[in-house]
């Protein structure tokens, strides 16, 4: 067994302040194995992984690689020693070429000081995408790829040189289902060459897919390992959160109130046409559709994001312009973006400044802000939703992705805000996560609230929209009550 283990930690443990964020965690890797991590946001996984690739320094306890203790302290010390990581966040470079961004800080000399072999590279780069079975340009600028081919890139880049061990963290999270398929197959003959491979997913099926073991972490302590064959979904949720999950989709549908929002005949040049569609006080309205269906250009029309569009767009009863998401705001309209980092979060901003960016008005004094009364305000909201950080002082990045996400929907809790614009509201955070935002979103129905709740997931629309409209190629496809939709449905009606 020890002459298999390509790296072991004992007993690793990590503080930060205020916080145990590890304890005592013990953990292996064998070679050529996929060995999967899962955990609520906030478990621990994150912390882990940084240690191992000398992000963070440990408090105590050992890595061993190889038979050898280790003790990192950049990245870059983990990647001579055949460590690499690939994050949830595509990182890449977009103005510069494919074989730039897979040889980035490993560019090849040329005869001259300070340039550049080309050629050597180009081959290098091609060389490298070769051993993934992907044909690609390599002089193509890599911001010009599309989702699939840029995560290939990435994991190009950190299979340059020799490698041991890949870290992958939420691979599969912006992929659609023909590039998973195609990752889970080169991570097959990755592993069939003796790689192995550490697998970070908040998505339970696909452990059960493509994993030989399973580590759960819960509030930084070690749960159990256990092999794939020996476990089951059920078995995997109740070590995450502690307790059985008998009500996975929380949903009390109550009678409807009036139409918040009326569409009448909306289009747009960038490829909707003739959308009609209401919504009403206590409803979830789910919108499904696969990928260029023209559900999320209807989600930023709708908060002003896109605003040339022709057709009418009514907030009870009164045709409103809504040229921009100021004025969405000023109407009573949230909206929680499918991109959290990029359109949810101010990264530079705290915890209780994203949660009051907002409403600031509420808070002003003339040219002043009242601080102390926007964070009282915001230390109630972080105690409503359990949101989980040392202080309400920390930044926001320092969050997990699930409280991250809970910030992003208290912002429009915090404005009192009526219609809900909520695009892939449980998109990269884990079940009991999702359970605190399905359990939010029923409660804020039975307030009044109306949510339109952009999905491709389809599982959770099923369980929690009183009504699911369906898109295709720009238009609406079909219309199904709650006890009517079935996901063949959804599906004929998604693909015309």
């Amino acid at each position: 067994m020890e002459d298999q283990l390509v790296l072991r930690t004992e007993q690793i443990t990590k503080d930060f302040p205020g916080v145990r964020a590890l304890e005592s965690v013990d953990f292996s890797l064998k070679r050529g194995e996929i060995h999967a991590i899962l955990g609520e946001n906030g478990a621990g996984k994150s912390t882990l992984i940084k240690i191992l690739c000398g992000v963070y320094l440990r408090d105590s306890g050992r890595v061993i690689i190889k038979g050898q203790e280790v003790e990192f302290r950049s990245p870059r010390e983990a990647q001579v020693a055949g460590l690499r990581v690939i994050h949830q966040e595509l990182n890449l470079l977009p103005l510069l070429s494919v074989e730039e961004n897979i040889l980035l800080g490993q560019l090849p000399a040329g005869r001259l000081p300070c340039f550049v072999d080309w050629r050597k590279a180009r081959q290098q780069a091609t060389e490298a995408l070769a051993k993934l079975q992907v044909d690609l340009d390599v002089r193509e600028k890599a911001g010009n790829l599309n989702t699939g081919n840029q995560q290939l890139v990435e994991i190009a880049q950190a299979l340059v040189g020799e490698v041991e061990i890949l870290v992958m963290d939420e691979p599969t999270a912006a992929l659609n289902d023909a590039e998973i398929k195609r990752l889970f197959s080169l991570l097959r003959r990755m592993v069939s060459h003796g790689i192995g491979i550490i697998y970070i997913t908040h998505h339970i099926g696909e452990i059960f897919e493509i994993a030989d073991r399973v580590t759960v972490l819960r509030d930084g302590l070690r749960v159990d390992t256990v092999d794939i064959k020996s476990t089951t979904y059920e078995d995997l949720i109740r070590m995450m959160v502690g307790r059985d999950l008998d009500e996975m989709y929380p949903r009390h549908f109550v009678e409807l109130g009036d139409v918040l929002l009326e569409v009448r005949g909306l289009n747009s040049e960038k490829g909707l046409h003739d959308i009609n569609f209401t919504l009403r006080e206590g409803e979830i309205l789910g919108v499904f559709g696969l990928l260029g269906s023209g559900r999320s250009l209807l989600a930023h029309i709708l908060f002003g994001d896109e605003p040339k569009f022709s057709g009418e767009v009514l907030i009870r009863n009164k045709v409103v312009r809504i040229r921009s998401p100021n004025v969405a705001c000023a109407l009573g309209m949230g909206y929680v973006p499918m991109e959290r980092k990029n359109e949810g979060l101010i990264a530079t901003f705290t915890v209780h400044k994203n949660i009051t960016v907002a409403n600031l008005s509420a808070y002003g004094r003339g040219l002043f802000l009242h601080e102390a009364g926007e964070k009282k305000r915001a230390q109630y909201w972080v105690e409503r939703m359990d949101i989980r950080t040392p202080s309400i002082d920390q930044n926001i990045q320092s969050l997990s992705g699930g409280n991250q996400q809970k910030v992003v929907v208290t912002r429009w809790l915090e404005t009192q805000a009526d219609i809900m614009i909520m695009h892939e509201p449980t998109r990269g955070i884990d079940v009991g996560a999702k359970v605190e935002i399905y359990t939010l979103m029923d409660e804020l129905c039975q307030q009044g609230v109306g949510i339109l709740m952009f999905s491709s997931e389809m599982p959770e629309l099923l369980a929690i929209a009183d009504r699911i409209l369906v898109m295709s190629k720009g238009q609406l496809t079909g219309v199904f009550s709650h006890d009517e939709a079935t996901q063949e449905l959804l599906i004929e009606r998604a693909v015309i």
